[in-house]
């Protein structure tokens, strides 16, 4: 049943992808978590990113949302680095 597991989530991943591009992100987001929760996944992160940063998502592009112009990135265990980029963002100005 090992792989039953991983085939299951893919398939509710694949399934949800196109369908999703219309949807808010945060409620998509939503909908996803209960899924990877529901299938028993311990530990993942998932993060919404902007579509023109699809090649460099570190992670599996999960969904679709705000009309195709952000991705939802999925990273099971361990959250992802942060890109120079992100950082640059987070740091306070000054």
């Amino acid at each position: 049943m090992k792989i039953a597991r991983p085939l299951l989530v893919a398939t509710l991943f694949a399934v949800a992808l196109p369908a999703s591009a219309r949807k808010s992100c945060e409620d998509l987001q939503t909908e996803i978590d209960a899924k990877i929760k529901a299938n028993g996944v311990p530990a993942y992160t998932l993060s919404i990113i902007d579509a023109a940063n699809e090649a460099s998502a570190e992670g599996k592009i999960v969904g679709s949302c705000d009309r195709g112009t952000k991705r939802i990135v999925y990273v099971r265990g361990a959250a992802p680095a942060v890109t120079p980029a992100e950082d640059a963002a987070a740091s306070p100005a000054g």
